[in-house]
C-alpha cells in the first residue's frame, strides 16, 4: 500500500517494476532550439504477455522531415532509480534536469547532451496527484499521463547524424504516459512557444473506460500563463463545449465556472511513431511538432467576459487517433 501511494504522489518516477503485462510506460522530451529545430525523444518500456516480445526502446522524432526512429533494447539494460525520473537505457541516460544520448545505429546518429532548468511542473498533492486530478487514485485506469514541465529553457548540444544542434536559449516540454494501452481515440495538443515567454498550453481529450463496461470523454488542460496554471479538466468540474475534428484544423473549447479556453489546433504533416496497444507497440500514429495553436482565454466575472491572453503557438505537438468520431460525439453529450 505504501509503495501505491509513494508511486502516485511521484507520477514521474518509473512504475513499472512490478506491472504485469500488457504494460507500457514511456516519457516524452520535447526539445526545440532557438532556431527552431525541433526532436522528441521517447525512451519506455513495453512489457508484452509473450515474454520474448517485452523489450525496453527509445523512439524519435525529427520535426523538420517528420523522420521516426525506433530503437528496441532487451528489457534487462532499463536501470531506474526507485524514486523520481532517473533511469538509464544502454548508455543513455534520462532525468528530470538533463538527458544524455549516445545512439549509434544504422540510419540513426544521436549523441550529445541538454539540460533543462526553471522547469514548471504541474503541481503534485495528495488530493491532485498531478494532471490526472483525483483520477490517479483510481487502480483500474487504461492510461496514466503525468506532466513534468510545461515550459522550460535548455542548454546544450546534440549532433543528428553529424548535424549539430544548439539548444541553448530553446525551450523544452516533459511529460510522459503509462498502463496498459493508449485510450481507443484521443486528441493531445501542446506548445510553450508564444510570443509570452514562459507560456505553455497542453490539452488532453480521450474516450476513458470506465465501472460497469462504460466509458466517456474526459478531458485535461493546463495553460501557465504569467507564472500561474488555470487547471481546467473533468476532474475541476469543467466542461467541453465543443470538440470539432477538421481535415485541416482542430476545434476545442473548454469552459469552467470562472473561466474559458478556446483553441483552433492547426493540423500539420507529421511523422509515423509506434504506440502501445494491448498486443504490442504495433499501432502507427501520426504525430507532428510542426501544428499550430490559436488560444484564445478568458475570465469571466458577472454576465461579461474579460480577455486574459489572445496568442499563437508554435511547434506545436498534435496528434489525433482512434475513433474520432466517437470522442466528438461524447464531447458533445
Amino acid at each position: 500500500m505504501f509503495k501505491k501511494i509513494s508511486q502516485v504522489l511521484d507520477p514521474l518516477a518509473f512504475h513499472g517494476a512490478a506491472k504485469k503485462p500488457p504494460f507500457f510506460e514511456g516519457w516524452y522530451f520535447k526539445c526545440v532550439s532557438g532556431g527552431g529545430e525541433q526532436l522528441a525523444i521517447i525512451p519506455g518500456v513495453h512489457l508484452h504477455p509473450q515474454a520474448g516480445e517485452s523489450h525496453a526502446f527509445i523512439q524519435i522524432l525529427q520535426g523538420g522531415s517528420n523522420a521516426t526512429n525506433y530503437i528496441r533494447y532487451p528489457l534487462t539494460d532499463f536501470k531506474a532509480a526507485t524514486r523520481g525520473l532517473s533511469f538509464s537505457l544502454s548508455g543513455n541516460h534520462f532525468s528530470l534536469h538533463q538527458i544524455h544520448l549516445d545512439i549509434n545505429e544504422p540510419g540513426l546518429r544521436l549523441c550529445g547532451e541538454v539540460h533543462f532548468s526553471g522547469l514548471q511542473p504541474w503541481p503534485v498533492t495528495v488530493r491532485s496527484p498531478g494532471a490526472m486530478g483525483w483520477y490517479a487514485w483510481a487502480p483500474f485506469m487504461q492510461c496514466y499521463h503525468g506532466v513534468g514541465s510545461l515550459d522550460h529553457l535548455l542548454s546544450g548540444r546534440l549532433s543528428l547524424n553529424d548535424h549539430p544542434i544548439d539548444f541553448t536559449g530553446g525551450r523544452g516540454y516533459l511529460e510522459k504516459d503509462w498502463g496498459s494501452s493508449f485510450p481507443s481515440a484521443y486528441i493531445w495538443m501542446q506548445s510553450n512557444h508564444f510570443a509570452i515567454p514562459a507560456t505553455g498550453l497542453m490539452i488532453s481529450v480521450a474516450m476513458i473506460p470506465w465501472l460497469g463496461g462504460k466509458s466517456f470523454a474526459g478531458f485535461i488542460a493546463g495553460f501557465l500563463l504569467n507564472g500561474r496554471l488555470f487547471r481546467l479538466a473533468t476532474y475541476t468540474g469543467a466542461d467541453l463545449r465543443v470538440l470539432r475534428v477538421e481535415d485541416h484544423t482542430i476545434h476545442v473549447e473548454i469552459e469552467s465556472r470562472r473561466h474559458r479556453l478556446q483553441v483552433t489546433a492547426h493540423r500539420a504533416t507529421g511523422g509515423w511513431l509506434q504506440a502501445p496497444g494491448t498486443s504490442g507497440m504495433g499501432a502507427r500514429i501520426a504525430e507532428t511538432l510542426q501544428g499550430r495553436l490559436d488560444v484564445l482565454f478568458f475570465e469571466k466575472k458577472s454576465s461579461r467576459e474579460n480577455l486574459l491572453f489572445n496568442g499563437t503557438g508554435l511547434h506545436a505537438g498534435l496528434d489525433a487517433a482512434g475513433k474520432l468520431s466517437q470522442l466528438c460525439e461524447a464531447g458533445d453529450a
